[in-house]
Parts: structure tokens; sequence; C-alpha cells
């Protein structure tokens, strides 16, 4: 398997049929072995149900759900643990950032890259009108500064949801992921930078939901879990085996 690309939805049946559509015939145009892999975190509208019946049309698309409500971090980890792709990405259910920005980010893994990750924090990047509200970027910059600081030096946009890590990244990754809700994006960059793998940060196109469920609430919840992941990293909880 060339390519397992993992979608953590919660109750996204506005955009769950047409991310995996769209994912499916732009893969399937270029011939790329591939797996698409729902992870639905305790949804309670249609999305499981649309999930199944496209499975009917897309013979790649499989669903893993679960009743409980675990946070994104833990459906990552889930869609993480069970692909089987020499390549492995998360990206947002409603398709924040498409598909195809893989043309311009796999190149980098012949590069003796080992994460690559979506950024609109470096030149290059575009964000659609609306997407990001002032008080988003505001919170983030400065969030970001405080991350930096505690975990991922010189990374400059830890939250995007569009990434890609090679197989082994991700068993030396995933196994060890601690937080299951906001931070994991901080957790997952610490731990590559911990375990030897070499990170880029590629400029992405942002279209996000004006109606996305990401509130002020979440950035503080960022933080603090930030400043977990500093604490692990200096008690050594990331030594253990996975």
């Amino acid at each position: 398997m060339y390519l397992s690309v993992i979608i953590p939805a919660k109750n996204e049946e506005k955009h769950i049929g047409k991310t995996v559509q769209s994912v499916f015939d732009y893969l399937t145009s270029r011939n790329i072995e591939h797996e698409i892999i729902v992870v639905s975190n305790g949804s309670t509208d249609k999305t499981d149900d649309i999930t199944r019946r496209l499975m009917a049309t897309v013979p790649t698309l499989k669903l893993i759900d679960y009743s409980h409500m675990a946070g994104k971090g833990y459906a990552v980890k889930q869609g993480m643990l069970k692909a089987s792709g020499q390549f492995r990405m998360f990206m947002d259910a409603d398709n924040s950032t498409t598909i195809n920005h893989i043309e311009k980010m796999m190149p980098y893994f012949n590069q003796g890259y080992d994460v690559v990750i979506g950024s609109i924090a470096v030149k290059g990047k575009k964000v659609a009108e609306g997407s990001e509200p002032f008080w988003r970027i505001l919170f983030g910059k400065m969030g970001n500064i405080f991350i930096q600081i505690m975990a991922v030096p010189g990374i400059h946009d830890t939250q995007r949801g569009f990434k890609i890590v090679t197989a082994q990244a991700a068993e030396d990754i995933f196994p060890r992921i601690t937080i299951m809700h906001w931070g994991f994006d901080v957790e997952m960059l610490a731990l590559a930078r911990k375990f030897g793998h070499k990170t880029k940060e590629v400029p992405v196109d942002w279209h996000n939901d004006p109606n996305s469920r990401v509130g002020l609430k979440a950035y503080f919840e960022v933080l603090l879990e930030t400043m977990k992941v500093r604490w692990n990293l200096i008690t050594g909880v990331y030594n253990k085996s996975a």
C-alpha cells in the first residue's frame, strides 16, 4: 500500500461525502494505490451512515467508528495505527486543505524528510477570506511563540489538519501519543523531533468552514497540553517502550 488517508470526523454529515469522493477521485485518476480511513469520533449525526453507503462505490474506503467522544487526537491515532500505507496522512473532514496538495508535499520525502506538514505561517500560503478571523490569527501567533519555546522550536504552524508521515515515523510516534484532543499535533511533532524524524513545513491553501466548532477554548487547551508535552519530555515519559 502506497498511501493511507485518515479523515477524523465528528458530526461531519455536511462534508464527509464530498470530501471522501474528492479524495477517491483524485487518487484513482492518478493510479495511486491507497486506502481511505474515516475515523468517526463519537458522531451522533449521519456521518457513519453516509460513510457506509459510500463503501458501495468507493472500494478503498474503510470506517472506524466508536460511540465515545475521545477527541481528534484519539481519532487520528487510531487511524494511523490501523493504516498500512508506506506514507500515512490525515486531513480535515471539511476539506480545508485539498488532497492535491500532496503534489508539492510528497517530493520532500525524497529529500530525506520523514514528516511533511501543511502550514499557513510560511511564505506561499493562501488563506481564503473568512477562514481565519482576526482573533484566530492573533491567538494563533501568540500561542505558536509559546509552543515553539516549550516543545517544537522552528515550527511556525503546528495546528493545520494536513500532515503526512512515513510508516516508520508513524510507528515511532503514534503508539506514544498521550494527548487525545487539540494539543496532539504538538505532541506528534515533538515526538517526531525526539526520534530523529526530519520535519518540513510546506505552505498550503486553507479554506476553513466559517462554522467551524474550533473556538477560543481550544486555543487555551492546546497551550495547557503543550505544557504536558514539555513535562513528558523532561521526565522521560516518551523514553518508555510504546
